[in-house]
């Protein structure tokens, strides 16, 4: 015996602290564990950081991340899912105790309007680190390495650690000689495990505020594009503190991508110079490692060289024998913008030299392109640093022919087994080259690599927008084939362009004979009847919905095939008794037997297979509209009622129309959802049906019809729905 348990959404719990503070290189577990849930829920863990880090490993919702640095820091969420309702979600966050980037700065007496120390006035030393957590940093004072504590004269305080985070200050009062030394503040964690960090302050008679020149020579300061420079400021004082770096003629970053870099010996180093780097660049004193006063600055120029930039870099340029060329290659920028000299080239040869005078461009013209004109020429641009380069394919190539689709029913047969194709296109550019003499014609059956070719001649100049016409012929059908095809002028062969044509059974104004399976979305030009209730729908096993209505409906088309698509109507909500649903053919011409006159109707024979399986199966009608009609007032031809097994079977009926027809299926829904009813393989041939009638009826006068109902081969049939209602 099974026991049916409901379904339920998923709860977890994570038994870890929040937050989980640890070492540098302790292993650290987070614990997650499912507490409810109906399907059991799949436990999986995220991080803020977007993915995992490497090194973790995830088993039965356990999370652990061996040797932990600064980079594993942040949340961890787990995340327990089981596709009932929301997933559920816990988090908790993991913080790397660290010290870092410990810096100092001495600020001059702040009452006086003066950058130096001097004795009897006060004297400030701050120290600041970047501690995590910042709650556990604490600070230590000495003063030539002994412990030194806050007194009247020696006054040490923390800064607000909004205004400065894991900042500490030693302020001195009244200045003496004997206060000259070395201090060190000395930054720790209380929860310990972590190096301490020890920063050194000199104050002496020598401590005196920075100053910052450039050397000589060092600006302005060129440089050819791709090179490496060093940006150069001195900087002089005691201590000599971190210089920063900016662009100080426009708001850009920096070479590294950030809007200032620091340096500590003053210099900028510059890799790969690109001309976007050319400009100002200021150095200035920072704080940090020195004195706390207004800033001192300087500013480099920087001038970077560059070949020309010119344009075209590329250009194709097709013309015909006997024509003139005009080939234009201009200056965009370069560096120096004294441009020396143009050398243009056609291969190696050199064909014409000279200097710039006031213009940024240069010409070179062929009065009359003879054969050995074609190739690829080139204009060299130069000024002191190189070249820039305009590169042009001259040719005498044709464009590409552009197939036209539009084509009113291309596709013809005259024998059972092969069928022909009406290839039309027209012309890109006809006129842009010499004459197209001929076009050479390629064709493979799609999946097999041999080509067949012939030329097909062309008499006159192509106009414009031109049409031309050929027709295929012996195509195997229902092979598709893929067609090239290339223009030929003088010069040669042009640029081909290759297409698919593909069979499908022809819309026949003249009708020999029509086949429809379903298989591809144009349904075989089958419309849908506006004025009915509900559509059929075009369907197969493969794409069917998961949540489908059991006992009704075809597991196959009608070859058996689950990926073989068929029509069908389906009668799930919100469709009730008695909805319609037609389905139009596309319109046939009748070819009488003596062109004069219609005495004796031509005889077709429309057969087709049907589906209907359900407790709820409603009716199915085959109809005959001809010209003239409306979908209402079309003959009835064939109809049958009712559940007829789950299983294909074929319809044939012999029909005589009058005038040009359509034939059309017409579903009505029966007293439930059980009631899905699918059709495939119309087929429309001239000629009686060759079984004979099981029964003659004449349901409309201007339609002659023979009808039998042929059951298909037995098969096995599992029985599968659609949908769900």
């Amino acid at each position: 015996m099974s026991s049916c348990r409901s379904a339920a959404p998923a709860s977890i719990k994570l038994l870890v602290e929040d937050p989980i503070v640890v070492n540098p290189g302790q292993t650290v577990s987070l614990v997650c564990i499912s507490t409810g849930g109906e399907p059991e829920p799949n436990l999986t863990w995220t991080s803020s950081a977007g993915s995992l880090p490497e090194k973790s490993l995830m088993k039965d919702g356990t999370l652990t991340l061996p040797a932990v640095s600064s980079e594993d820091a942040g949340l961890y969420g787990c995340v327990a899912s089981n596709n009932v309702g929301n997933p559920a979600k816990k988090s908790t966050t993991i913080i790397v105790r660290a010290l870092k980037k410990g810096r100092f700065w001495i600020t001059p007496d702040p009452y006086h309007n003066d950058d130096n120390i001097q004795i009897g006035r006060e004297v400030k030393i701050s120290c600041q680190v970047e501690a995590t957590p910042p709650e556990e940093l604490q600070f230590s004072w000495l003063k030539n390495g002994r412990a030194l504590r806050s007194s009247e004269r020696m006054v040490i305080t923390q800064t607000d650690p909004d205004i400065s985070p894991g900042t500490t200050n030693l302020d001195i009062i009244d200045l003496k000689f004997t206060d000259f030394g070395t201090y060190t503040c000395v930054a720790s964690l209380r929860g310990g495990g972590i190096p301490e960090i020890s920063i050194d302050v000199n104050i002496s008679s020598t401590t005196v505020p920075p100053n910052l020149t450039v050397p000589q020579g060092k600006s302005p300061l060129a440089v050819r594009e791709g090179e490496t420079v060093e940006l150069e400021c001195l900087v002089s004082g005691k201590p000599k503190p971190i210089i920063l770096w900016s662009r100080a003629d426009k708001e850009v970053p920096m070479p590294d991508g950030s809007m200032q870099m620091e340096s500590y010996d003053g210099v900028l180093r510059i890799v790969n110079v690109s001309r976007e780097m050319s400009g100002s660049y200021r150095c200035q004193t920072s704080q940090f490692n020195g004195f706390n006063v207004k800033p001192r600055e300087a500013v480099v120029e920087l001038i970077v060289q560059y070949p020309p930039a010119v344009e075209p870099v590329w250009q194709e340029v097709r013309q015909g024998l006997g024509r003139q060329v005009g080939l234009n290659c201009r200056v965009l920028r370069a560096h120096p913008s004294r441009v020396l000299r143009f050398e243009w080239r056609l291969g190696s040869r050199l064909l014409h030299a000279g200097h710039f005078d006031s213009r940024d461009e240069t010409d070179y013209t062929i009065r009359s392109l003879a054969r050995e004109g074609y190739g690829e020429y080139t204009c060299d641009i130069i000024n002191e640093v190189g070249p820039g380069r305009c590169s042009f394919l001259l040719t005498g190539k044709a464009f590409s022919p552009e197939f036209y689709y539009d084509t009113y029913n291309p596709l013809w047969q005259n024998r059972p087994r092969v069928y022909g194709y009406k290839l039309q296109w027209t012309q890109m550019n006809p006129g842009a080259v010499d004459r197209i003499m001929a076009y050479r014609l390629g064709i493979r059956q799609t999946g097999q690599q041999r080509w067949w070719e012939q030329e097909i001649p062309v008499e006159g100049n192509i106009q414009k927008g031109e049409l031309i016409t050929h027709n295929l012929t012996e195509l195997i059908r229902p092979e598709a084939y893929v067609v090239r095809l290339t223009p030929i002028t003088r010069f040669g062969e042009g640029d081909s362009t290759t297409r698919i044509v593909t069979y499908s059974a022809p819309v026949n104004p003249h009708l020999r004979e029509f086949h429809c399976s379903f298989e591809e979305e144009p349904i075989c030009m089958f419309t849908q009847d506006k004025n009915d209730d509900f559509d059929w729908m075009r369907h197969s096993a493969a794409t069917r919905d998961t949540k489908y209505t059991p006992n009704t409906g075809p597991s196959g088309d009608r070859a058996g095939s689950k990926q073989g698509f068929y029509m069908y109507i389906e009668t799930s909500r919100p469709r009730k008794e008695g909805d319609t649903a037609r389905l139009l053919s596309p319109a046939f011409n009748v070819a009488p037997k003596n062109p004069y006159s219609i005495t004796s109707p031509p005889a077709y024979c429309f057969s087709f297979y049907y589906h209907m399986y359900g407790k709820h199966i409603g009716s199915l009608n085959a109809l005959v509209k001809q010209k003239g009609q409306s979908a209402p007032d079309a003959g009835p031809v064939w109809s049958l009622s009712g559940s007829q097994g789950d299983r294909w079977r074929q319809a044939k009926i012999t029909i005589h129309p009058v005038a040009s027809f359509q034939v059309m299926f017409e579903g009505i829904r029966g007293p439930g959802i059980e009631g899905d009813i699918a059709i495939d393989d119309v087929t429309l041939e001239e000629g009686e049906c060759p079984d004979p009638p099981s029964n003659q009826i004449s349901l409309c006068p201007a339609v002659m019809m023979n009808s039998s109902l042929i059951p298909h081969q037995s098969r096995s049939i599992h029985t599968h729905g659609r949908r769900s209602v």
